[in-house]
């Protein structure tokens, strides 16, 4: 019998917050939707937001390009919910981002990426976590689009994008989910810094003594006659 999600609270400390934009007046992100019967083009820039939206920036490359889904968008068979969870479960999605992190914070970018909010609290990523390793990346990618969360802001026309933005006590503003490195968190990275440092080969300091002579050295010449002794000379 499978455990049920564990409950979070759905309130955080940004709520209290302004929000941060680029350009005052910008507070609405674009909104790529099939609602409008989009013309080709349309539906090549909604194609490029969800990829962008998904993978972000970093990530778009040859091998991330699922065009057996790209197809039936084009076609109509497949909403923008099942591409957006095509993307989510494809092999290229789970190399560039499962495979190098732990589960914590896989759940905590597809929260981002695919709900458009940062997670609320450590207890949330611990919930979506819990799904993972019971449903997998492809169970997982099914409950997140399932959510009324999702079904609420995004149903099954609109491309998810972030739905807010905070100021940073660190910096100006907080970089856009689409824009961050995916790959390695904090934990990950302190991990590779310290096997850099605890698997360096120290530095080996020789002496004179220790330095072989090159050819032409006299130190050859001397070592050939210390070998054949002192009746060389008498």
């Amino acid at each position: 019998m499978s455990l049920p999600i564990l409950q979070y609270s759905l309130s955080c400390q940004n709520q209290r917050v302004e929000s941060f934009e680029v350009n005052p007046g910008d507070e609405q992100s674009r909104i790529y939707s099939t609602d409008d019967l989009p013309s080709s083009g349309e539906v090549d820039q909604i194609i490029w937001a969800a990829y962008r939206q998904i993978f972000s920036e970093h990530q778009i490359l040859k091998i991330t390009r699922q065009s057996l889904l790209e197809s039936q968008l084009r076609f109509n068979q497949i909403t923008v919910r099942d591409f957006i969870k095509g993307l989510v479960q494809s092999s290229a999605f789970r190399e560039l981002n499962y495979n190098v992190n732990n589960n914590y914070r896989f759940a905590e970018l597809c929260v981002q990426r695919v709900l458009g909010r940062d997670v609320y609290s450590e207890k949330e990523k611990i919930a979506w976590s819990i799904v993972i390793a019971q449903k997998g990346v492809a169970g997982f990618a099914e409950a997140l689009v399932n959510t009324d969360e999702y079904l609420s802001n995004f149903g099954d026309s609109i491309v998810p994008y972030q739905r807010r933005r905070i100021i940073s006590q660190r910096s100006q503003g907080e970089i856009p989910f689409n824009l961050k490195t995916p790959r390695y968190g904090a934990e990950f990275r302190s991990k590779i810094a310290s096997t850099q440092f605890s698997w360096a080969n120290p530095i080996r300091r020789f002496t004179p003594q220790e330095q072989k002579p090159k050819a032409g050295d006299p130190a050859l010449f001397m070592n050939m006659v210390r070998q054949m002794g002192p009746g060389l000379y008498s």
